[in-house]
């Protein structure tokens, strides 16, 4: 009768176990389709509504999905000059990387600065439902696919060579890993990035659900796999930074950021070596930098694209 009660009850927990692993994999993987937060990303219309010029362009990934884009040419390009080398910003461009859930709006904020001191932008819409219903997340493990198709377009279609790459939260951790496997990527800064996917999972779980990491995670962990056609453990910003060097990087992030803790910021900066820079921003929530400290994280950025672009 004992071992019956056990049996049955290792049942239970068992089917209940693969039951919350499905549902919270299908939270990873499954978006919703949101709109524009203004007090996250402050411009949610195109370009235009900041007074700037652009084109409406889109490139193919190698999984060929369809990705849409603002390409936005500095009209400045032949006053601006980088102060540091003394050279002209005009063959140079930055690629703005948007986070998860989020769409090109994301990187708007800065697309202003960038352009007055004389670099093209470049702001994309990643993988998303918006573009296909059927469409999955997966934590930069397909994305990076996406940012290596817009590097092909700036160097392709743009003859751009010198590219500097900004990205948020998923999309400064999928512009790490691209940036180790991709020279093309000369700069980074990266706001608000995770270390690693399956962490920073597991930390939202246990502070939004208050659940354990073991026994459920793994289970999560197996399924995200399995149904994301992905591999979790490529899902690792920090184990590809310390290959960027001597390529420089730049990391963001507040200490108030109730996403991605701040301790990925700092696991991301020890594992990464030099060149490298770190804003501890006191006080400043998830990807919300410029509007912390609008004049810092403005100047901040533009001065590091000068100094190594």
């Amino acid at each position: 009768m004992i071992k019956k009660t056990i049996i049955s009850i290792s049942l239970v927990f068992s089917v209940l176990l693969c039951a919350a692993g499905w549902h919270f994999s299908s939270v990873i993987l499954h978006l919703g389709i949101n709109e524009c937060d203004q007090e996250h990303y402050v411009f949610c219309g195109d370009p235009s509504t900041q007074n700037i010029e652009f084109e409406n362009v889109s490139f193919t990934s190698s999984d060929g999905l369809t990705l849409p884009g603002w390409y936005m040419a500095s009209s400045d390009t032949h006053l601006a000059t980088n102060v540091t080398n003394n050279v002209s910003n005009n063959d140079k461009a930055i690629l703005l990387v948007h986070g998860r859930g989020a769409n090109r709006t994301e990187g708007m904020r800065y697309a202003k600065p960038l352009l007055a001191a004389g670099y093209h932008v470049l702001a994309f819409d990643m993988r998303h439902p918006r573009q296909d219903p059927n469409i999955l997340s997966t934590m930069s493990f397909h994305e990076r696919k996406d940012v290596t198709a817009a590097l092909d377009f700036l160097e392709n279609k743009k003859n751009i060579k010198q590219i500097g790459l900004m990205g948020f939260s998923m999309g400064a951790a999928t512009g790490i890993i691209v940036m180790a496997k991709d020279p093309r990527v000369k700069v980074g800064v990266f706001s608000g990035g995770y270390a690693n996917g399956m962490d920073v999972l597991a930390e939202q779980g246990k502070k939004l659900h208050g659940l354990p990491r073991y026994p459920l995670m793994p289970v999560v962990e197996k399924l995200f796999e399995w149904r994301g056609d992905a591999d979790a453990d490529e899902i690792n910003p920090e184990s590809y930074i310390g290959q960027i060097s001597p390529r420089p990087i730049y990391i963001m992030h507040g200490t108030a950021d109730q996403t991605v803790d701040f301790s990925h910021g700092q696991r991301l900066f020890a594992a990464a070596n030099e060149p490298k820079q770190f804003w501890q921003a006191e006080g400043g929530r998830h990807t919300r930098l410029w509007q912390h400290d609008k004049d810092k994280a403005e100047s901040s950025v533009v001065e590091f694209f000068n100094r190594y672009l």
